[in-house]
């Protein structure tokens, strides 16, 4: 199978790591804007060939994993240049404009649009980690609009990767996934702002971090070149989900502020629920 990479990060890499491991007679191209990246990946064995437009279209598979704004300017040119048996998937944490981007386009039932709900804080090729893919929900918009041979091929290599498999449509998957995912690098990388900005007068804060402070900001060390397009293509349900968030925050301060302990105890233990709710998802899951 002649696999192409086009963005050769954590997930990219990553992939290809996943898929040499299954596929062993797999051949990986590869395309990444940082020349540094691409040597990287040669260096790593991620790739054994460099991806371009000569060869785009002998691919069986090509891998989208770049900033998702980057992801709808390039879509669909690579589209144009693909064969007529390539499968076209991307990876990216919003879906809506990425699927708008191709609606009309000649070969759209050869992408399939994903997001494989995995990775680390962690970027660059020499991030990637085997075993990525394995095991993990993948969630998978207009699929009715992706051809049955294109379809099965993804589902095949879904099925060796024991991947739980979520079918949504775009806008529905941009806005849970504002609250699941995008919340939390929001809630993570200004936590950490604010920590910072008080971090310039007292010198000494951080050696009383503990490890809920370290854990509660790993997110903020996520790279900021993937997540600002994030934030700024799903923009309408991350306002939304960052209003309801604000409004709850306002809600505790309040009660800090009026002293009202018996209130802030009946909230934390409601809140506390999460602990079951993401027990079972884990059970479910096999973790």
């Amino acid at each position: 199978m002649k696999v192409g990479i086009i963005g050769l990060g954590l997930m990219g890499a990553s992939f290809s790591k996943d898929i040499r491991a299954i596929y062993k007679d797999s051949i990986i191209y590869g395309l990444d804007k940082s020349n540094e990246n691409l040597q990287v990946s040669f260096d790593l064995k991620h790739i054994d060939f460099k991806l371009d437009k000569d060869n785009m279209s002998k691919m069986d598979l090509i891998l989208i994993s770049i900033p998702v704004d980057d992801t709808v300017q390039i879509l669909p040119d690579i589209l144009n240049k693909i064969g007529k048996k390539t499968l076209i998937m991307d990876v990216g944490s919003t879906k809506n404009s990425i699927c708008e981007c191709v609606s009309k386009h000649s070969n759209r039932n050869q992408f399939l649009a994903m997001h494989p709900i995995s990775g680390t804080e962690n970027s660059g090729p020499l991030s990637s980690k085997k075993g990525l893919y394995y095991g993990i929900t993948n969630i998978l918009c207009e699929v009715e609009k992706t051809d049955q041979y294109f379809l099965d091929k993804a589902m095949k290599i879904f099925n060796d990767f024991k991947m739980k498999i979520i079918y949504m449509d775009p806008s529905s998957h941009d806005e849970h996934i504002s609250y699941v995912s995008h919340l939390s690098h929001i809630t993570s990388f200004i936590l950490a702002k604010t920590v910072i900005e008080k971090e310039k007068n007292e010198k000494n804060i951080f050696d009383l971090a503990g490890s809920g402070f370290e854990s509660t900001v790993r997110l903020a060390k996520s790279s900021p070149q993937m997540w600002t397009p994030i934030f700024l293509q799903n923009k309408i349900n991350i306002i939304e989900a960052l209003n309801n968030y604000i409004k709850n925050l306002n809600e505790l301060k309040f009660k800090i502020e009026s002293n009202q302990k018996d209130s802030i105890i009946k909230d934390l233990n409601s809140i506390n629920r999460i602990k079951k709710i993401l027990g079972g998802i884990n059970n479910k899951n096999g973790k």
